[in-house]
């Protein structure tokens, strides 16, 4: 597990190795992970969110679940991520856990906004702002924000050039009663970061304060 350790330590590497769902399966899995993947499955999002279950991880951890999220208006998509459950029933060193949650939160910008030389800062802020909101507890968090920008020549020169957001991170829940994490909350908080993302506006009343990134110019079909 040492090399898992090491991807894991910095942000969310890792994320593009798929497998097929959770390793071991899950009736075969601990009773904690079963506990929280049943949560995970149980949860509502808002109705802007497509959730699904998707290919998990199998070298991460011994145990995972992997879900991926687009966020709608209408047809188009506005942002999209994919959250990934581990879990270690001996622990890690690293996590200082058993659990981990690993994203990849994605969604286009506006070159002005692209530009802002705090964007990095501010969108790592909306984590762990939607962690906090949650009243959640977590620990070990580490992560990197990514800025790119895509020009069209040749052929494809009449293309508008654009722009992206790429949030990896990774967090230790803590564990409650029977060693189990809250995973619906930080499902949930993860769902906020999307939205945050998309551009958004918040649900909940007296949250207007909360800044988020404008819609972005000419969302893509699906």
């Amino acid at each position: 597990m040492a090399a898992a350790q090491g991807r894991l330590s910095d942000g969310a590497d890792g994320m593009d190795e798929a497998g097929e769902g959770e390793r071991n399966g899950t009736d075969a899995a601990p009773l904690p992970f079963r506990t929280a993947v049943e949560a995970l499955k149980a949860a509502r999002p808002r109705p802007e969110i497509e959730l699904d279950p998707t290919r998990a991880p199998q070298r991460l951890a011994p145990f995972a679940h992997a879900l991926e999220a687009t966020v709608l208006d209408g047809d188009e998509d506005l942002a999209d991520g994919r959250l990934i459950l581990l879990h270690d029933p001996a622990g890690h060193e690293a996590w200082q856990g058993s659990f981990r949650l690993v994203t990849l939160v994605r969604a286009e910008l506006e070159s002005e906004m692209a530009a802002d030389p705090l964007l990095p800062d501010v969108c790592w802020s909306w984590l762990t702002g939607a962690l906090r909101a949650r009243g959640l507890s977590y620990g070990e968090p580490g992560g990197t924000v990514t800025r790119a920008s895509s020009h069209y020549f040749g052929g494809l020169a009449e293309r508008p050039s654009t722009s992206q957001i790429e949030i990896r991170a990774s967090w230790t829940p803590r564990e409650g009663l029977g060693g189990v994490p809250d995973a619906a909350s930080h499902l949930a908080a993860w769902c906020d970061l999307l939205c945050q993302v998309a551009g958004l506006p918040p649900v909940a009343p007296g949250d207007a304060s909360v800044v988020t990134l404008p819609q972005r110019r000419g969302p893509q079909p699906r």
